[in-house]
């Protein structure tokens, strides 16, 4: 399959009964279950009766097999190739986690992409941290590395790059950066990984959550896989930063001389996520293979600027992101997400635009931060909607779809 539909085979394709797998810009649930998710479910339901073991949630119950939940932490770190994972109730409760862990004080400073969802950005401000913002790359939508050691200062404590939808960051250049510029007190900078957006990539031969102190994980059920809907996980190698990760998770319960709250995961989870994981990378080459074969279905149309994937990095494309042209910035790009949407039913989302004009309290508190290069391309990028169980058929509708409207807007006829 190559080249661009032409306009024949478009009006044959585009009178196909609509899908509702494409109809989301981001959908509802990225992954797919299978019987052997339900399986998980009941068997450990049944397992919790005993009261020997106690309800659902518990970290001690006495399973044959051990614990779901232990079990699920010693296959995923082994999964991204680290020391220590701890299962959590949802990625945004990891980037507190991890900002927690950093004892931020007033003035610390975090370097967090523009581009990026709110979550992390938020998180070093719930910790009483100060956002800086920085550029990301045009092609990769990753932080920049040269813009990022532009914005270091001596109240720097810690660079946190998101690996946008699906990409991996330039953790190596990162972790360079870091290890030169040195805080004054704590030593190199920390390096956080926010993977909510791409569990099961790879980077330069290792798995996303490898590289950097730390990196968080989403396992809601919009993302790559999931664990009924909410779930979450941490990869590091720190065996000290490991123990407080569980003391915070479990009011202190690993020393008991640190403050800790409850941020489990329960065991159902646990085992639907033992289930989902030996299936991700299946899940995963489904999302490449229909995105490579939307590459050579829109390669032909100049208004497009496809996803990027450089050659060390294996994308999980978790969202599709392209770009329209600078002269269709704003007003256009709009248009053509309305169009896809109304016309076409197919959807279309915009992740993300700058935070700082996105998020209120965002914006006021990051005052004087305008990023030049981050606010073009929040006015130009759009995801289209992808999804690991989108057929061929489906495929080709979505990209007839976009071409039709690309051409609308260029003859001035939407």
């Amino acid at each position: 399959m190559s080249g661009m539909i032409d306009a024949k085979r478009r009006k044959q394709i585009l009178a196909r009964q609509r899908s509702t797998i494409y109809s989301q810009g981001e959908p509802y649930l990225g992954a797919y279950y299978t019987d052997e998710e339900i399986k998980a479910v009941v068997d450990t339901i049944r397992a919790s009766m005993d009261p020997s073991i106690g309800f659902i949630g518990s970290l001690r119950g006495k399973y044959v097999e051990g614990n779901p939940l232990e079990k699920f932490e010693r296959e995923f770190a082994d999964f991204c190739g680290t020391k220590h994972c701890i299962a959590i109730n949802g990625a945004g409760t990891g980037l507190d986690m991890a900002m927690m862990a950093l004892d931020l004080e007033p003035g610390d400073e975090v370097i967090v992409p523009a581009i990026n969802f709110r979550a992390a950005p938020l998180a070093v401000i719930g910790q009483g941290g100060k956002v800086v913002w920085c550029e990301v790359d045009e092609r990769t939508f990753q932080a920049d590395p040269a813009d990022v050691e532009r914005r270091i200062t001596p109240r720097t404590r810690a660079i946190f790059p998101v690996h946008m939808n699906g990409l991996s960051a330039p953790m190596d250049e990162l972790l360079d950066i870091a290890e030169r510029h040195p805080h004054p007190k704590h030593g190199p900078l920390k390096v956080i990984g926010d993977a909510a957006r791409a569990c099961g990539g790879k980077y330069r031969g290792t798995r996303i959550g490898k590289k950097g102190w730390m990196t968080v994980f989403s396992f809601h059920s919009m993302k790559n896989m999931t664990t009924l809907g909410e779930g979450g996980a941490i990869t590091t190698d720190d065996d000290e930063l490991a123990e407080r990760l569980k003391d915070i998770r479990q009011f202190g319960a690993t020393t008991g001389r640190r403050w800790g709250t409850n941020y489990k995961m329960t065991t159902v989870q646990a085992a639907v996520g033992s289930v989902q994981l030996r299936r991700l990378d299946e899940m995963i080459e489904r999302r490449r293979r229909i995105a490579h074969e939307r590459n050579k279905l829109l390669e032909g149309v100049p208004e497009l600027t496809l996803p990027y994937e450089p050659p060390d990095c294996w994308h999980t494309f978790y969202l599709y992101t392209c770009l329209v042209p600078e002269g269709w910035a704003g007003e256009k790009r709009d248009k053509l997400v309305k169009i896809m949407g109304e016309d076409y039913g197919v959807g279309c989302v915009v992740a993300n635009p700058p935070q700082y004009r996105e998020v209120p309290l965002l914006g006021q508190l990051t005052v004087g931060q305008d990023l030049p290069r981050s606010n073009k391309l929040g006015e130009r990028l759009f995801c289209l909607s992808i999804h690991p169980l989108m057929t061929t058929e489906d495929n080709e509708y979505v990209c007839a779809a976009l071409i039709e409207t690309v051409e609308r807007i260029r003859e001035g006829s939407a």
